[in-house]
């Protein structure tokens, strides 16, 4: 007679406890555009968050510590013509953040240390070369100033955001909409998945395809909530 063994769950006994109200964001009217994308992002210093707004798109940067009821009127980071679709704070610069738009366009924007008294319109740069909606940004997790975006038009581009001037563009390399976008450990290699089912490994210096899978049974992923595992 075969025995049945149950493996017993580490969590079984693990209770989560909400948290204190004083401890929480509250009154934050966070975006309703359906794409699958971050809509939040934080660093030891800020915690962003696209939110609802007319007439374009806009985010909210709170420190940290600030938590509580936000103030309907507290300035937002707002510049672009569409809506916001993806946020990703510069590793190397806790006072800087990058945003994707479906205006086809990416800011970089410089964040002050002190709560701005009016929103922030002007970015420190502004990168156009997406001819559809950008959904995906990431940045280099080595390389200082190199940014990457992927949009709607099924390019990866990568650009020196100190400069302004795109370094490279990835094309012809998927046959139908990026879902997501992935950096290796040193920044040396991109995983990506696409709507054709498949997860392409790329060197972005040789601009190749150095791996692709065998198409899935269902689709990859399109968001995550980390990033993508690549192998250093």
């Amino acid at each position: 007679m075969s025995r049945r063994v149950v493996r017993q769950s580490k969590f079984r006994h693990v209770f989560g406890q909400p948290v204190k109200a004083d401890q929480m964001y509250e009154d934050i009217r966070v975006s309703k555009v359906t794409c699958d994308s971050s809509f939040c992002a934080v660093n030891p210093k800020f915690v962003a968050i696209i939110v609802e707004s007319g007439g374009g798109g806009a985010f909210i940067v709170l420190p940290l510590a600030k938590t509580g009821r936000v103030d309907k009127n507290h300035p937002l980071v707002t510049g672009h013509t569409a809506p916001v679709l993806d946020i990703d704070w510069c590793p190397h610069n806790d006072n800087v953040i990058a945003s994707a738009s479906e205006d086809t366009t990416v800011m970089v924007w410089q964040i002050p240390d002190y709560v701005p008294v009016r929103n922030i319109t002007e970015p420190v740069v502004t990168l156009e070369g997406h001819s559809k909606r950008v959904g995906i940004i990431s940045w280099h997790p080595t390389a200082r100033n190199i940014l990457l975006s992927a949009g709607c038009d099924n390019l990866v581009i990568l650009w020196n955001v100190g400069t302004g001037e795109m370094l490279l563009v990835l094309e012809d390399m998927h046959t139908d909409l990026i879902y997501n976008v992935g950096w290796n450990r040193n920044g040396s290699l991109l995983v990506t998945t696409c709507k054709d089912k498949k997860v392409r490994i790329i060197d972005p210096r040789k601009q190749q395809v150095v791996a692709v899978s065998a198409p899935a049974v269902s689709p990859p992923p399109s968001r995550c909530g980390s990033p993508l595992p690549l192998p250093a």
